[in-house]
C-alpha cells in the first residue's frame, strides 16, 4: 500500500508553463564519492531552479542562490546524495514563498520521511510551518515517467544499486544529457537511453578501481571493467564524464577507464565544472 503522505505526483507528468530555454547551464557543485579538501559529494544544478541530488556540494551556494532552488530530483536515499536537504530547508525556510519539491522514487522519499524528517533527526518540514503551507513537499515519481519543470524534461530511469535507485535523462529542448546515479551492471539504463534518437553528454559513476571489483558488485557500483562492459551497449556517442570516484583513487580510476573503454570518449568530472546544453 502506498504511503498516503507520498501520493502526490503519481498520476503522470507534471508540467509547469515555462517556455523552453535556449541553453541550459549544468553546474557540477559536487561529484566525488567522498569528502576531503576541495571534494564535494554529488550535486548537479540545472540553471538556477533544479538540482539532481543534494550532496555536500550544495553547501557552497550562497543563500540567495539557495532560495532560487524549486525542485530536487533524487537518485536514491544514500546520505552522500541527500545530506544537504535538511540544512538547505532550515537555512531558507523563512525566505521562500512556496515549497521546494523533492522528487524521487516512493522508497527514496519514504526513507527521507522515516529516517531524516522525523522530528528526531530533523524537524518534519513537510508540515512546517503548517500542514497547509509547508516549506517542502514530496512528489513521487515512477520509473519511465517524464516530469517537466523550468523548461526541462527529466525522465526517470531505473538502475541497479544496493537500494532502489534511478538515473535521469534530461532534455533541454536543444540537447540532452543523462546521469546514471549510483549503479552497477544493468540493462535498464542503457536500453532507456537507446530508445531516444540522441544523447549529447553522459555523466556516469565509476566509484572504485578494478582492484575493488568484488566490492563494486556487492555494493552496486561500477569500476572501469564493469563500466566498459556496459557502456558498449550504448548506441550513442556522447561525451562521457566519470563521477563518484573514491577519494584518492581518481587518477587510477580514470587511467583504467581510458585503457578499457575504447568505444567512447572518456573525461574526468570535477567539481565546479560548467556545461552549456
Amino acid at each position: 500500500m502506498r504511503n498516503p503522505d507520498l501520493m502526490l505526483g503519481t498520476a503522470g507528468p507534471m508540467t509547469m508553463n515555462v517556455e523552453s530555454l535556449d541553453a541550459m547551464e549544468l553546474t557540477v557543485l559536487g561529484c566525488s564519492g567522498g569528502v576531503g579538501e576541495d571534494l564535494r559529494t554529488t550535486t548537479l544544478r540545472l540553471n538556477d531552479e533544479v538540482l539532481i541530488d543534494a550532496g555536500t556540494g550544495l553547501g557552497d551556494l550562497c543563500l540567495d542562490d539557495m532560495v532560487k532552488i524549486r525542485h530536487i530530483f533524487l537518485t536514491h536515499s544514500h546520505l552522500d546524495h541527500i545530506v544537504s536537504i535538511p540544512l538547505l530547508i532550515d537555512s531558507i525556510f523563512d525566505r521562500i514563498g512556496e515549497p521546494i519539491v523533492i522528487h524521487g522514487l516512493e522508497a527514496t522519499l519514504l526513507a527521507l520521511k522515516t529516517h531524516i524528517f522525523n522530528n528526531v533527526i530533523w524537524p518534519d518540514f513537510s508540515i512546517l510551518p503548517s500542514r497547509e503551507q509547508p516549506v517542502m513537499r514530496y512528489e513521487v515519481m515512477m520509473p519511465g515517467q517524464v516530469v517537466e519543470v523550468s523548461g526541462l524534461k527529466l525522465e526517470m530511469i531505473p538502475v541497479n544499486h544496493i537500494v532502489p535507485g534511478v538515473g535521469y535523462r534530461v532534455d533541454t529542448g536543444s540537447k540532452t544529457f543523462a546521469f546514471s546515479g549510483d549503479t552497477t551492471t544493468n540493462n535498464t539504463f542503457w536500453e532507456a537511453l537507446n530508445r531516444h534518437d540522441r544523447l549529447d553528454m553522459l555523466i556516469v559513476e565509476t566509484a572504485f578501481p578494478n582492484r575493488d571489483i568484488e566490492l563494486c558488485r556487492r555494493a552496486g557500483h561500477y569500476c572501469p571493467r564493469l563500466l566498459a562492459d556496459d557502456i558498449a551497449k550504448l548506441h550513442h556517442q556522447p561525451e562521457v564524464y566519470i563521477s563518484h570516484n573514491k577519494p584518492g583513487a581518481e587518477s587510477e580510476i580514470f587511467q583504467e577507464c581510458k585503457a578499457q573503454i575504447t568505444t567512447h570518449s572518456i573525461n574526468p568530472l570535477t567539481g565546479g565544472a560548467k556545461f552549456k546544453l
